[in-house]
């Protein structure tokens, strides 16, 4: 027997309210797991939250805080400094949700530093720094946080030079017995391979800091790194006895420091005049 047009109306105009009833008690649903994934979380129970999270998204596919949840719970259970595979299994599941984080919302700060902070957490540098240049040569971000990338790296680079320059082996402090003053020199490292490591750091360092003041050029970070990386630099040429270009590089070092010291003084002042504003009662 065929339905009239009319009953097959009524049919749909039911079929189309059972619907958006069941996806609005879903999405209250959802709503209230996520309120028992918030209290779990409080009380330190990050599985039992990661549960309720997990549920949360199940029941509402499109609810936007279920995604950022789960990967905080995966996050909170992760223990720094343990390097079993279990608790890696856990960080890497937590970078996985962030990553889903970012792919739907590319500009999510929390995200992307979390999986900053997980990366260096458990040790995997290799990765860390892919994650850090991605940002800083994308073109899709602005040029202040490229700016803060750079200068992440070029501590990094700064950090593998100094880490070699200032071993006991490689660095000689002498003291007149007159004056009692002391002279600080720097010679070759025995192991070749050392002297080109922090050769290749300090040169991939300076091309970052560089990048870093073209992006933001009174940034004070990227200059003072700058600044350290020039006198890096300055320590290889002497250790190579380069006496010419342990001069320029010296010399570069000092304008670069002046700069620096100009931004330190110019940012404590403007730090000082906010704090005067704040401190002053409201006219009126």
């Amino acid at each position: 027997m065929k339905l009239s047009q009319t009953r097959i109306a009524i049919v749909l105009a039911i079929l189309v309210a059972t619907s958006s009833g069941c996806g609005v008690i879903n999405r209250i649903r959802a709503k209230n797991q996520l309120n028992e994934a918030a209290r779990a979380y409080r009380e330190g129970h990050f599985e039992e939250a990661e549960q309720h999270s997990r549920r949360a998204l199940e029941l509402d596919p499109n609810n936007k805080t279920a995604p950022m949840f789960i990967a905080r719970t995966l996050h909170a259970q992760y223990r720094p400094g343990v390097q079993t595979p279990e608790n890696l299994a856990k960080a890497q599941a937590a970078i996985e949700a962030y990553q889903r984080i970012l792919a739907n919302d590319p500009k999510n700060e929390e995200a992307y530093k979390a999986i900053a902070y997980l990366y260096g957490a458990t040790k995997d540098d290799q990765k860390l720094r892919q994650w850090i240049a991605a940002r800083a040569n994308s073109d899709a971000t602005e040029p202040e946080k490229r700016a803060e990338a750079y200068i992440v790296l070029a501590s990094k680079d700064w950090d593998c030079s100094f880490k070699i320059t200032e071993l006991p082996s490689n660095k000689v402090t002498t003291v007149d017995p007159t004056t009692n003053k002391a002279t600080v020199s720097y010679k070759k490292p025995k192991e070749q391979k050392e002297f080109d490591t922090a050769q290749m750091c300090v040169k991939q360092g300076l091309t970052e800091a560089e990048n870093a003041i073209k992006y933001d050029p009174n940034n004070e970070s990227a200059w003072s790194y700058k600044t350290n990386l020039l006198l890096e630099a300055s320590k290889l040429a002497e250790m190579e006895g380069d006496t010419s270009r342990k001069a320029e590089y010296q010399k570069q070092y000092e304008a670069a420091l002046k700069r620096t010291t100009e931004l330190s003084v110019a940012s404590q002042k403007r730090k000082e005049e906010e704090a005067k504003k704040s401190a002053s009662p409201p006219k009126g």
